[in-house]
């Protein structure tokens, strides 16, 4: 079968063009342009980068299905591979996401080797220490001067700081990597200086590699580096693994603290909820809501069909690039009634947040935990906390691949 997209007046395929503006009028929300994708159907062709068609998936059942298909690849050389920046740098410090960038079975091998520190035994017997740190960070912020910036003060030190006690990397060197980070998800940086962001990160997670053939500790990072001596793994693979997991283990999850707690100060009722109930399933519902609400992987999951896939009533074609747009399956009314309605006590775990098949997110388990923590810590504490600026001068993160805000100024 073969796809049939709008059609203008005068009767000639209408493409849409991809990404759409993203708007300040709905900071929480994909922007109307986004939106409008849904109105061509589960998938429809775009127009992206030097005129390439890739195909927009903007159903939720189709983008499962899609994600646990092997005959969709995720490797960045590919031709006709939908990148989100300029082709002729999309490749640009690739390598250095390691198993993300890889199809299986090379993928599977190595995200093994990463996997059993994320599985829910382990990830729940850090939860004190999750804990000790919300309370630490919440002193500080009480005893520090107001305003305060809760991204510098609160959402981001502390997933850097349990990402980095995982690591075994030094937290003193966080603002490094945090910097660094930045870059490489920015949606406005130069290809030069997307590499070089890169190339610090490995250069970086390289030598501390090295440490630790030598003198190896309780940590993920000494863990990989067994599999170095055994042969299973080379010193620039694990100096990548690094990558990936420092970058994914603190960027994701510090903005959606800060966008999530942003959220929340504008729906009183639901973070009265949050913060009054001693049920921790009431937690762990409202923090399924909150990341399917906010969806912060923007311009979508990216991926290049090997073979002819028939879905939808379309046909992908063998090359053709295919974007999974998650922020639109996430508010698809066939799955989630008045998806535009923050509901904090529905059954959101259908949502694709953290994708789905088997390149979902290693980390979601530690991910959800350390939200878990610290919403409702943060509002039982400081339960007279509300934003000092208005929705339309807040530093939202437009220009970024992993949306979230810039700063939060706090007050209380």
């Amino acid at each position: 079968m073969t796809s049939t997209p709008a059609t203008s007046e005068a009767g000639a395929p209408e493409i849409p063009d991809f990404p759409p503006p993203r708007s300040s009028e709905c900071p929480f929300a994909p922007s109307p342009g986004m939106r409008a994708l849904s109105g061509y159907g589960p998938l429809t062709p775009v127009r992206s980068w030097g005129g390439s068609t890739p195909w927009a998936v903007t159903g939720h059942a189709e983008q499962k299905a899609l994600l646990s298909d092997a005959r969709l690849s995720v490797e960045f050389s590919r031709p006709g591979y939908p990148s989100p920046v300029d082709p002729a740098h999309a490749h640009t410090g690739s390598a250095d996401l390691s198993f993300v960038g890889m199809d299986d079975p090379e993928h599977a091998q190595l995200r093994r080797m990463v996997s059993g520190a994320f599985t829910i035994k382990r990830v729940e017997a850090m939860r004190p220490r999750v804990q000790r740190m919300a309370d630490d960070f919440i002193d500080a912020l009480l005893d520090g001067p107001k305003p305060a910036d809760l991204v510098q003060s609160l959402a981001l030190p502390i997933p850097s700081l349990v990402i980095s006690e995982m690591l075994g990397v030094p937290y003193e060197d966080h603002e490094f990597f945090q910097v660094n980070s930045r870059a490489i998800v920015s949606a406005v940086a130069t290809p030069q200086e997307r590499q070089a962001a890169h190339t610090n990160l490995a250069t970086y997670l390289d030598e501390l590699v090295g440490r630790k053939l030598v003198e190896p500790g309780d940590d993920l990072l000494s863990s990989l580096c067994t599999r170095i001596e055994s042969g299973e793994l080379t010193r620039r693979q694990a100096a990548t693994m690094g990558v990936l997991l420092l970058l994914g283990g603190h960027e994701t999850t510090a903005n959606m603290i800060s966008l999530g707690t942003l959220l929340l100060l504008q729906h009183p009722g639901q973070l009265a909820l949050i913060r009054d109930t001693d049920d921790p399933a009431v937690v762990r519902d409202a923090v399924e809501e909150l990341l399917r609400y906010l969806s912060i992987v923007h311009l979508g999951r990216r991926r290049t069909a090997l073979e002819d896939i028939e879905i939808a009533g379309h046909t992908i074609r063998a090359g053709d690039g295919v974007i999974l747009l998650g922020e639109l399956a996430n508010r698809d009314p066939a799955v989630f009634p008045e998806p535009d309605r923050l509901d904090i006590t529905r059954n959101a775990r259908q949502h694709q947040a953290f994708g789905a098949g088997s390149h979902h997110c290693v980390g979601q388990p530690l991910a959800r935990m350390e939200l878990q923590v610290i919403y409702p810590t943060l509002f039982r504490r400081v339960p007279t906390l509300r934003a000092v600026d208005g929705l339309d001068v807040t530093p939202f993160k437009y220009d970024a691949l992993i949306y979230g805000l810039h700063a939060l100024p706090v007050t209380w």
